[in-house]
């Protein structure tokens, strides 16, 4: 008789076969992506009676097609993506969160933003520090209501002043 252990009433993926020495590594991964999806679809819940999206440090990749599912119905004031693994951000994010004032995707992977992002005519703040952008974006400068754009901790090179000046809603920039 062996003693119980942690995986104890645990089922095993359908890939792992009896006796298959991966078998325990795959059931820890099953159990921390279980537990990474209830931790999204929870804060998903939490965003439906509060407005404020926060999916930060959830080691996401990229904004999974359910969370756009879930939050279709809700009218998102602010999203925080920081702290994740995300590298893009898609087009579609821009048409179902159209009244977002708020966005921080600070501690990504992120070097560039959709075009699309200038049309989120409310967006206020915008942080896209601690990521691998080598310039400001040019949508920084298109957003009709954008006035703070935190971008520090990038790769930036050069800053095209005359063009952040031209800017008529942008207060306050840190690049550095």
């Amino acid at each position: 008789m062996r003693p119980p252990s942690e995986y104890e009433g645990a089922r095993m993926p359908a890939e792992a076969e009896e006796g298959d020495p991966r078998a325990p590594a795959m059931m820890i991964c099953a159990r921390l992506a279980g537990r990474a999806i209830i931790r999204v679809v929870g804060r998903c819940e939490d965003a439906q009676e509060n407005s404020q999206l926060d999916l930060s440090e959830c080691q996401l990749m990229q904004v999974p097609d359910a969370v756009y599912h879930l939050m279709r119905h809700t009218e998102l004031k602010s999203c925080d993506l920081s702290g994740n693994v995300i590298t893009k951000i898609p087009p579609k994010f821009t048409v179902k969160f159209s009244l977002i004032t708020d966005l921080n995707l600070s501690n990504n992977q992120m070097a560039r933003l959709p075009d699309e992002l200038c049309t989120l005519a409310c967006l206020e703040r915008l942080d896209i520090s601690h990521n691998s952008f080598v310039s400001l974006p040019q949508i920084a400068c298109q957003c009709p209501s954008l006035h703070t754009l935190l971008a520090h901790h990038n790769q930036i090179i050069e800053v095209d002043v005359d063009r952040l000046a031209r800017s008529r809603a942008l207060e306050y920039v840190d690049p550095q």
